[in-house]
């Protein structure tokens, strides 16, 4: 299976106020799934920069990264205002999942215990993978998980969840390196985000953004090969 790479037009967990350049910066990579933050931008641009991806036919992620009950379930109205196609991230799983039950759009929350701002992930892996195979029941679409935002074992808590549930897997969070892209894709997650790591060009050090998602690419494309 090819891990699908979602570029997030985010730098520390906010969508940077140049998104739309930046991607009629590097569309012609072909780079097909893409996300932000509901924070970061006004709403107002969040819509150009959506109507400017629909016509590109990508599709698109929204990050929610808030705290607070009230703040997801407005991150998840704004999802709906927005016509997204994937909700990612938050916590409040149920109240969530009863907003977007009408519409097409796809939600992976975050499981096990998140905190602070950027997010990081708390908990055993056992609790983890517990707490995903109940937000698995309650009819989610896939989960999204921090794994290098945890303090532990990581490819174990990714195998763990693989293990654990039969939803795709995202992995969120400081992929920052060709080392991580390629044993994300090596053990077989659905898909991975990065944002700030191409932002701060950790792949192509003297490189474009372009070449840092075709860097990229390639690396996911070469485990395709194998």
């Amino acid at each position: 299976m090819l891990s699908n790479f979602i570029f997030m037009f985010t730098y520390n967990d906010v969508t940077v106020p140049n998104a739309i350049e930046v991607f009629e910066e590097v569309k012609e990579t072909g780079i097909k799934c893409v996300g932000f933050k509901d924070i970061g931008l006004p709403v107002g641009k969040l819509k150009t920069l959506v109507n400017t991806l629909r016509k590109e036919k990508r599709i698109i992620f929204l990050e929610v990264v808030s705290e607070t009950e009230e703040a997801n379930i407005r991150s998840a109205k704004r999802a709906i205002e927005l016509d997204v196609d994937y909700l990612i991230g938050g916590t409040y799983v149920k109240p969530t999942l009863h907003l977007l039950k009408e519409t097409h759009i796809k939600y992976c929350p975050y499981v096990g215990k998140v905190v602070g701002h950027p997010c990081l992930l708390r908990g055993t892996i056992s609790e983890i993978s517990e707490d995903a195979k109940k937000v698995e029941a309650l009819g989610v679409s896939g989960i999204n998980l921090l794994a290098y935002r945890y303090d532990g074992d990581i490819d174990r808590l990714i195998t763990s969840m693989l293990q654990a549930v039969n939803i795709p897997v995202i992995v969120a969070g400081s992929i920052n390196s060709f080392e991580r892209v390629k044993r994300v894709t090596e053990l077989g997650v659905w898909g991975f985000t990065i944002g700030g790591a191409i932002f701060d060009k950790k792949f192509v050090p003297d490189g474009s953004l372009s070449d840092q998602i075709t860097a990229v690419m390639n690396v996911v494309e070469k485990a395709r090969t194998k």
